[in-house]
């Protein structure tokens, strides 16, 4: 009987061991879980993109203008970044319309820097790309447009009109080195 007690004292010894060492297993797989997922402060914020493009109010008013052969035309407005971030950005021309779509040159200029030339027909929003200056936040860009009617314009554009509008997109330069738009 002696033997008996002896036994069931060693299985409950190592029974209440088990026990405690699993018990003691779970707990430190949990700390170990939850200090490898928790960081204190993790938190993260979305950014947001906005651009406030001559506070919407157009470059050139419709019958501002009656171009002549020679003439040349320079319009300022701004392009300005109300984003949370730095933005790469592009301009270009929506909804042409008109003969002289093909006929007036077209440049887009920051100072003394060209951004882009060409015709109406050829700044659509596929042609464009981004600039190569970014944009900082709350930075205000003044731009000039210039519609040069070239002298060499015969007779055939007489009497046509040309309407766009200009638009803009703008990305993050965070992680977009290559001043991708999707």
């Amino acid at each position: 009987m002696h033997n008996k007690k002896n036994t069931e004292k060693k299985v409950t010894g190592s029974l209440v061991t088990i026990f405690i060492l699993a018990l003691c297993l779970c707990i430190t797989t949990f700390a170990l879980a939850w200090s490898i997922l928790s960081v204190e402060n993790n938190l993260f914020h979305t950014g947001s993109v906005k651009i406030n493009l001559n506070d919407g109010k157009p470059v050139i008013e419709e019958h501002e203008f009656l171009f002549e052969p020679g003439m040349t035309v320079e319009k300022q407005f701004y392009i300005e970044n109300l984003s949370t971030w730095d933005v790469w950005y592009r301009l270009y021309f929506e909804n042409v319309e008109g003969g002289l779509a093909d006929t007036l040159e077209v440049t887009l200029r920051d100072g003394d820097n060209v951004l882009w030339s060409g015709s109406p027909n050829d700044m659509s929003k596929d042609k464009t790309a981004a600039t190569a200056d970014m944009l900082k936040i709350h930075q205000k860009k003044n731009l000039i447009l210039s519609l040069h009617f070239p002298e060499t314009a015969g007779n055939e554009a007489q009497g046509l009109s040309l309407s766009f509008d200009i638009a803009a997109d703008a990305v993050q330069t965070k992680n977009n080195p290559n001043r991708l738009f999707d």
